[in-house]
Parts: structure tokens; sequence; C-alpha cells
């Protein structure tokens, strides 16, 4: 393997994803094998975009790093993106399937809001931000999945990627209210009577729970609207959106009695993933 710097750079991916993303890693076993290392080039990259506020101190130091990742995927780092093995095989794989290189830079852009603890405006910046974020990958995925033609609907990865990004962040509630970065919009927690210091200090309460609520709530519409456009999703592309199989499971994890949103970890044991993730989403 040494002496293949590309077979490389995809195995380095296949096993940062099994390592820091179970979920998309199990999900994309459903995928045709010679697929698979292309699903996990994109799924590496958007992970190591997500961690770049955890590995800096500054963020200052966190923009430099997402404009080298602009700048490799717009051909300005030169040598630099062949010495990345993550830069290296996702590169690899925007060629092989002609991806649209706007879609990964406009999801750099959008992490930007990561670095800092902007409070989150409303339930609209919201869902652009997931747009952005997840429902890019939902896409990018299903063009990869049908070898560079379209996958079929936009509207319904859009629907698939802020589903699956808003129980994301759902889950990492705890984790992210810990260090002062929320990302409830500010709509829905006035709705409810509560700010910002609320969930910094972690105060709970009705408020919080009702609040929570209808952010589950939002999840399970815009997971609904996938299954009304199913038809729209061509065969070859419905392995990337797999995944959505593990959304309710999660969501029923946050209704069970003595959920504590500032301490529960929400998650289910793997079989119960692979299992779900079996039976699909419909």
């Amino acid at each position: 393997m040494a002496d293949n710097p590309l077979a490389f750079a995809y195995h380095h991916a296949q096993d940062l994803v099994r390592e820091a993303d179970e979920d998309r890693f199990l999900a994309a076993q459903f995928a045709p094998a010679d697929k698979r290392t292309h699903l996990y080039a994109l799924a590496a990259f958007s992970h190591e975009i997500a961690r770049v506020r955890d590995s800096v101190r500054e963020a200052m130091i966190g923009e430099i790093r997402l404009q080298w990742w602009r700048d490799a995927l717009q051909g300005e780092a030169r040598g630099d993106v062949k010495a990345n093995p993550l830069a290296a095989a996702l590169d690899d794989t925007i060629v092989k399937f002609r991806l649209p290189r706007q879609a990964l830079v406009d999801l750099i852009d959008a992490r930007v809001f990561d670095l800092y603890d902007d409070p989150m405006p409303s339930m609209n910046d919201l869902e652009g931000y997931c747009g952005e974020t997840s429902s890019s990958l939902f896409r990018l995925s299903s063009i990869i999945l049908s070898g560079g033609a379209d996958g079929g609907s936009a509207d319904a990865a859009g629907h698939a990627g802020v589903a699956y990004a808003i129980v994301g962040l759902l889950r990492a509630f705890p984790w992210h209210a810990r260090r002062g970065q929320i990302y409830l919009p500010a709509d829905i927690l006035s709705r409810h009577g509560v700010v910002r210091d609320d969930i910094v200090n972690g105060r709970g309460g009705p408020g919080l729970i009702g609040a929570l609520a209808d952010m589950r709530a939002v999840a399970r519409w815009h997971a609904q609207q996938v299954r009304g456009l199913r038809a729209t999703i061509t065969v070859e592309a419905r392995p990337a959106y797999r995944s959505l199989a593990l959304i309710e499971p999660y969501l029923r994890q946050m209704e069970r009695r003595g959920y504590d949103p500032f301490n529960t970890l929400v998650d289910v044991p793997k079989w119960r993933k692979v299992l779900a993730l079996w039976q699909g989403w419909s």
C-alpha cells in the first residue's frame, strides 16, 4: 500500500470514518462495494471540517485551516493536496464522479459558524446551515452512487440533510451546551421563554423541554417529506438515504422517561443500528 499513495489515502479515509462516524460507516456497508471508498472519502472530509473547532485554540486558526481546504478544492493548494491523504482521496472522488466543488466550498463556508459562539437566529437559519453541511452530503453521495449522474430529487436530499443534522445536533446538545455553543434557534427558545444563559448554566425546566420537543417535531417533519419524495430518488441513489433509518431510534431515546438533555448520552447499541439500517427507511 505504501507504493500506492491513492490506495493509502482511501484506506485512511475509511479508517477515520470507522472510528469517528460509526453511523455513516455502517450505512455505507449497504452501498455497492465499488462505491464505498468514495463515500468514505466524502464522509471523512465532512468530519475533518466539522472537527476544526475542536482542534484549535483560536477561531482565527480555525479560519486558516478552513481556508486551506477551500484552496485545495479550488486548485490553489497545489502540491499540498497530494500530501494530505484525505484531500487526495476527496479530489480523486470529485474528478471520478464530476462532483460540484462549489457544494463542498459552501459546506466549508457554513462551518465557519462553528468556530464562534454566535446564536442561531432562527429556524430558517438552522435549516440553511443544515442544508449546506448535511444535505449536500446526501446529494453528493447520490451522485457517487449513480456513477456521476443525477441521483434524483434535490428536494429529497435537502429534507434528508436537515432531518439528519437536527437529530445529530440534539444528540450533541450536552457537549455543545458545556462549551457555550447553542444551535437551538433563538426564535424557538424565545417562544418557550428560554435564554442562552439558561442553557450555558445547565438550567433546564419546562421551557427547554418544550423547545427540544419542537426540534424533534421539525426533524420528523423533514424526514416525512423525504418519504413523500421517495419516488423521485433513483434506485441507484437510495443507499445514500439509508442512514435516515437511525433518526427515529434516536428521537425515541430522547422521549424516554428520565431523559436529561444536559447529561443523557443518546445512543443505541450497534446491533440495533445495523438492524435499523438493514430494515431501511420508508
